[in-house]
């Protein structure tokens, strides 16, 4: 299922990129270009990143330093 129909990218898509480390509609969009152009799919990227845990999440609770950006992952 499509979530963002501007840059044609799937619910599967943006779980992957989840799955990868992106925690936050930003850190989608970063990866994607999802949810940068009309908007109107970013509710449903924070749906999809709200069921599953986030290990950045994770580390910022227990104070350890977070990625900001998914380049600096790479």
């Amino acid at each position: 299922m499509y979530i963002c129909s501007c840059f044609g990218i799937t619910e599967q898509q943006v779980r992957q990129h989840a799955d990868s480390g992106a925690c936050t509609p930003r850190q989608i969009a970063s990866a994607c270009k999802a949810g940068t152009d009309c908007g109107s799919c970013v509710r449903r990227i924070q749906a999809i990143l709200g069921r599953g845990a986030c290990p950045r999440r994770e580390l910022a609770d227990q104070g350890e330093p977070v990625l900001t950006n998914l380049e600096d992952a790479a």
